[in-house]
């Protein structure tokens, strides 16, 4: 963000049932049964979503999966989400082929361990981390409150409660901001995929309650109701796979700040921890969050960057948005003293290599709540004293 002081910003979500997010959760999966067998496998995985159609492709290295068993759990990841309809459903109708290979020995040489040499990163790339202190959360306001509608109406539509509402879903959240801060709400839209049985009126009425009960009331002072705009097409029955075709991948920034910050342009889905754009973006984050979470900065944004086979980050950028000289300096000071970024450093530090990432692909990568599995281990506080003077 600029140094402006007042300003509006937004950001937007889609939910686990907008066609990139299926495909999202289905190469997550992948990397999960692949981890489930050997923590050390490599996966490297995309999926395509469209109109009873799921392909997988990519590179894999690690235990023998059967094809059937891979598709099966494809299945159970599309009944999860809600979807059997006419044209995507978890059924027969929706044909799935898996086209995933060997990973390729050129990658796999510059990448593992061997002799004295350290396990090398699996690509080249920058990663950015950020934290600010808007929300508990420590996460920017606008993405935080659009995950927030989203997660909820997804909850009470898979508990029956919410009905007449289908699972391709996007929200998007203005604030105002005044000296730098969220003061207020300025607009909101909810765009969903409904039953035919429902009339627009009906649809903003099912979805009004869900801006009201994710934001706090503060926030939401003088909201002027013209500014909460309820699919505004005007009509959306055909909606997921069937309406739009799905990739995974293409919603870095909704995964991440919701563009609050810069992104590196490397998405994290379908990717095993070894490949640092995953890995260093998790590592950038849970620095960015130690270093807010000790109040020595009001915001923070790490930019890490590494080259394909070499373990060290080539360069750590710190960002703490206040000019101070001195304070940027033992921070960078305190950031390789106490955190080892080598991308085995940062896999052991967080204790990546689990099957913990399917869980990752829906409502955010981060301002998430660390849990006893391991999932969202990048989320925890553990490390405020490294930055307490």
């Amino acid at each position: 963000m600029s140094n402006l002081k007042n300003f509006l910003f937004t950001s937007e979500s889609v939910s686990e049932g907008h066609p990139d997010k299926v495909s999202d959760r289905i190469s997550d999966m992948v990397v999960d049964s692949y981890l489930s067998g050997d923590p050390f496998s490599r996966v490297a995985c995309e999926t395509l979503t469209t109109t009873n159609k799921v392909v997988l492709a990519g590179e894999v290295r690690g235990p023998e999966i059967k094809e059937t068993d891979l598709i099966e759990k494809v299945r159970h990841c599309i009944k999860d989400i809600g979807y059997d309809q006419d044209g995507f459903t978890w059924k027969e109708a929706t044909k799935i082929e898996s086209h995933l290979h060997s990973q390729s020995s050129d990658i796999a040489m510059g990448v593992d361990s061997s002799g004295n040499k350290d396990e090398g990163a699996g690509d080249q790339g920058i990663m950015f981390g950020y934290a600010c202190n808007e929300t508990e959360e420590l996460m920017p306001a606008p993405i935080h409150y659009s995950h927030k509608i989203l997660r909820l109406m997804a909850e009470d539509r898979k508990s029956g409660k919410l009905k007449n509402i289908e699972p391709d879903s996007k929200s998007q959240v203005t604030f105002e901001y005044v000296d730098g801060k969220p003061t207020k709400i300025k607009s909101v839209v909810i765009s969903s995929q409904h039953s035919a049985d429902v009339n627009q009126t009906q649809v903003r009425d099912l979805l009004r309650p869900y801006m009201i009960n994710s934001i706090p009331k503060n926030f939401l002072d003088g909201f002027n109701e013209e500014e909460f705009y309820v699919n505004p097409t005007g009509n959306f029955v055909i909606g997921g796979p069937d309406g739009d075709c799905g990739l995974t991948g293409r919603k870095i920034i909704v995964d991440t700040y919701g563009g609050a910050a810069p992104h590196g342009g490397g998405a994290f889905s379908g990717k095993d921890p070894t490949k640092v754009d995953r890995s260093a973006a998790y590592a950038a984050r849970y620095i960015a969050k130690n270093i807010v979470a000790s109040k020595i900065a009001n915001k923070c944004l790490i930019q890490l960057a590494y080259a394909i086979g070499v373990s060290k980050p080539l360069s750590i950028y710190v960002d703490l948005f206040d000019n101070d000289v001195e304070k940027n300096k033992f921070v960078v000071e305190k950031i390789n003293d106490n955190f080892n970024l080598s991308p085995r450093g940062i896999r052991e530090m967080l204790n990546l290599n689990k099957p913990i990432y399917e869980k990752t692909a829906a409502y955010g990568h981060f301002g998430r709540s660390p849990e006893e599995n391991g999932s969202f281990s990048w989320e925890k506080t553990d490390k405020i004293k490294a930055f307490l003077k």
